[in-house]
């Protein structure tokens, strides 16, 4: 079954995608996912991002950036240090990080996939506590070992999927989401695509297209009823972020400060009990990491005057991954008969039509961009 994304409601979104709207239109760029639901209290599984493709083992450059630091991501400060990402990227819940990180170092050393005699593999998580049993350890190496041989461009399923299994965000259902950005050709014509594991917000919070639409589907809140803005966030998000433009470590780190806007442009204020971290990588500058007898490489880098489109295409590709990520995503019920509910479309709809200056919301906005869009902007 396909399932709905975000636009096909009517949802207006700045920029122009790529021809998947997925961070697998970053070329080479493959991901794959392992879910697990079973019985009545696992919902979780693991998802894994290989940035060249699961064939190919040549490191990226790459940063991170914790914007609020109640989670984990392993492997960080190697990225930080060296500014080099050395293989696959490992997303699932909390209590599971530990296995995926060892099954990549297994697959790694299996594959003659090490960079080094030595790997430490970024792998990230979010809590699905509340709908999976994570003191139950779910998650097999097999799990992780089927994500990473099922990786695979084109397009991506979303919502109840991979790590994002068990997650919930604004307190409707969340999960698994992508999208992406492709630049003007006089802007470079470099594709941005993000990746998200969403788990965070609280219902009141939630804006989609700069509508305040949680403030009005209050029904079926999870544990705030849908009223007090200040209630303690719960959760966690995890985006990456890919490109193929040339750019540096340092820029990457530029690059992954921007995704906390686009969480911001959906609600979220970032909250104390939130583990918001996030990655970005780029594809350009292959064998970067290979300078051979000389032990000099020779770079492209683009100019940092040049970066602007990049930074705001991470914050619109990041905006739409997450709706996109509670539009697919769909009822659940798990863990001590815990259940949350998914994204309502039809009401959804119904908010974003409320009248603004006599015309629908959602499609005065997308009449406004679609101007703005001919307009080379």
């Amino acid at each position: 079954m396909i399932k709905p994304r975000a636009r096909d409601l009517g949802i207006p979104f700045e920029g122009n995608t790529g021809k998947y709207n997925a961070i697998t239109d970053v070329a080479g760029v493959e991901v794959g996912y392992s879910t697990i639901i079973e019985g009545e209290s696992a919902r979780t599984g693991v998802t894994m991002i290989h940035p060249r493709g699961k064939a190919n083992h040549d490191p990226v450059f790459a940063a991170w950036f914790p914007f609020n630091g109640n989670g984990e991501m392993t492997g960080a400060a190697w990225v930080e240090e060296g500014g080099f990402l050395e293989g696959p990227i490992g997303i699932t819940n909390t209590h599971s990080v530990g296995i995926v990180r060892d099954t990549i170092i297994e697959w790694q050393a299996e594959t003659n996939a090490l960079f080094q005699k030595w790997s430490c593999p970024v792998v990230a998580e979010t809590a699905d506590g509340r709908l999976n049993d994570m003191n139950g350890f779910f998650v097999k190496p097999h799990h992780a070992r089927e994500a990473l041989r099922k990786a695979e461009s084109g397009p991506l399923e979303e919502g109840n999927v991979g790590g994002g299994t068990g997650m919930m965000s604004y307190e409707f259902k969340g999960g698994s989401g992508t999208s992406s950005r492709k630049l003007p050709e006089r802007f470079g014509g470099w594709m941005v695509g993000a990746f998200a594991q969403s788990n965070f917000g609280v219902r009141y919070q939630l804006t989609i297209a700069g509508v305040p639409v949680g403030r009005y589907l209050t029904e079926h809140s999870a544990w705030t009823n849908g009223e007090n803005p200040y209630k303690q966030e719960q959760g966690s998000l995890i985006v990456v972020i890919a490109t193929d433009a040339p750019v540096l470590p340092h820029q990457l780190k530029r690059i992954a400060k921007r995704v906390s806007l686009g969480m911001a442009r959906t609600g979220s204020l970032g909250g104390n009990g939130s583990g918001d971290i996030f990655l970005a990588f780029s594809t350009a500058n292959p064998n970067a990491a290979l300078a051979g007898k000389s032990g000099v490489v020779d770079l492209k880098a683009l100019d940092n005057e040049r970066l602007n489109p990049l930074l705001h295409a991470t914050v619109f590709a990041t905006e739409e991954a997450i709706i996109n990520s509670m539009v697919a995503a769909e009822d659940m019920t798990g863990h001590l008969g815990f259940s949350v509910k998914a994204l309502p479309h039809e009401e959804l709809k119904k908010v974003g039509s409320t009248v603004f200056n006599g015309k629908p919301f959602f499609q005065t906005q997308r009449t406004r961009r679609s101007q703005r869009k001919t307009q080379g902007i």
